[in-house]
């Protein structure tokens, strides 16, 4: 089975065990899936991930994170570029999620980076996806 948008199947998988609670998940991995579980991590939104090789693309394992009342960390996240609508920005014209509260995840030429990491390097991109 191939997937057309396979961020969007990631991050449809990290929702659907935030609201079944589970601890960790595990995911086919991929090189930009890497790169957005690395923030991830950076930015606190989950408590670890790790690449396992399987032989074949590699697994993605994700431990999340939850507070004290088991409420996930990552209360939302939205994909924003898809394959049949691509979103780009400038350097200066970077989105704030929720009033800077979240944060943006872009594909620029200097790699995967964050919204706030895209503005002092000074680069636009591709906007991949919204995390609050």
């Amino acid at each position: 089975m191939s997937l057309t948008d396979p961020i969007a199947d990631m991050l449809t998988r990290i929702r659907n065990a935030i609201q079944v609670k589970k601890k960790e998940l595990s995911i086919p991995s991929s090189r930009m899936k890497v790169e957005i579980a690395k923030i991830l991590k950076e930015e606190g939104y989950i408590r670890n991930f790790k690449v396992t090789d399987d032989n074949k693309q590699g697994i993605l394992s994700i431990s999340l994170k939850y507070t004290e009342d088991y409420d996930g960390v990552i209360s939302g996240l939205k994909r924003i570029s898809r394959p049949g609508c691509r979103a780009y920005c400038n350097s200066d014209s970077i989105p704030k999620v929720i009033g800077g509260m979240g944060i943006v995840i872009l594909s620029t030429s200097k790699g995967i980076a964050t919204g706030k990491k895209c503005e002092k390097l000074g680069v636009g991109g591709e906007i991949l996806c919204y995390i609050w």
